[in-house]
């Protein structure tokens, strides 16, 4: 079954809204990824793991822009920092055509933390419309729910195309992960964790890495997916 709307009639798409009003609305960004991963790895995975959410749950996934609030990796000459006004005109345009075509649930898989704030705005400004609407903030979900698949910790593990994220990549599309580019950026020290810093990227990491890419593996990535896909599964069955 075809869950892409972008791959519909319009005939067909109405008619799938009307039996299963459940949206799934994936976002990215197109950045600096370290040296062994696509620039569009947020939203590859995003894109992914909504396909595997569709096919349990019958749900259409919306047409979606593949950069993102990327402002803070802007350093990096590699990264296409969309601004966040455009980032929000767009999302609220799709969720309004969506809600006016008849959709009613509306999950948002989010690859990019810089996304998330804007996503949150958008759902909280609809809550009175009627829809029911949760948002997966992908990267820091598999920390919150696979923390036993790991060999490291903190961002060792969780940093920038790290270990998670070049695990995931490595199971859901091995051929563009470059082995040969792998490295590990041990994560500066913070002694002020509790306050809310602003830094260029670059003087975080020379490359786009942050944390151990070298301790992940395929078999993690598909061990991390199958925990992150059924903890989501979990949550949609009571909400929706």
């Amino acid at each position: 079954m075809e869950h892409y709307i972008r791959k519909l009639s319009g005939k067909q798409y109405l008619a799938r809204l009307e039996k299963n009003p459940t949206v799934i609305i994936p976002t990215g960004a197109c950045e600096v990824y370290g040296p062994q991963l696509p620039m569009g790895t947020d939203l590859l995975a995003a894109q992914k793991i909504a396909e595997l959410i569709a096919e349990r749950t019958g749900a259409l996934i919306a047409p979606t822009v593949e950069m993102g609030e990327s402002s803070a990796l802007a350093a990096f000459p590699c990264t296409f920092a969309l601004p966040r006004k455009v980032l929000e005109d767009y999302l609220e345009a799709l969720v309004d055509i969506l809600i006016q075509d008849g959709a009613k649930n509306f999950i948002f898989i989010t690859g990019h933390a810089g996304n998330v704030d804007t996503v949150s705005y958008i759902i909280k400004k609809r809550l009175d419309q009627g829809i029911k609407a949760c948002q997966i903030d992908w990267w820091r979900f598999t920390n919150a729910n696979s923390g036993e698949i790991f060999t490291h910790k903190g961002p060792m593990a969780h940093g920038h195309a790290s270990e998670c994220g070049t695990s995931v990549m490595m199971y859901l599309y091995p051929e563009l992960v470059d082995h040969a580019e792998i490295t590990c950026v041990e994560p500066q020290p913070n002694p002020f964790p509790d306050v809310l810093q602003y830094e260029h990227f670059t003087e975080k990491t020379p490359n786009g890495t942050i944390g151990d890419a070298t301790a992940a593996t395929r078999e993690k990535g598909e061990a991390i997916v199958s925990a992150c896909v059924e903890r989501i599964m979990a949550y949609l069955d009571t909400a929706f």
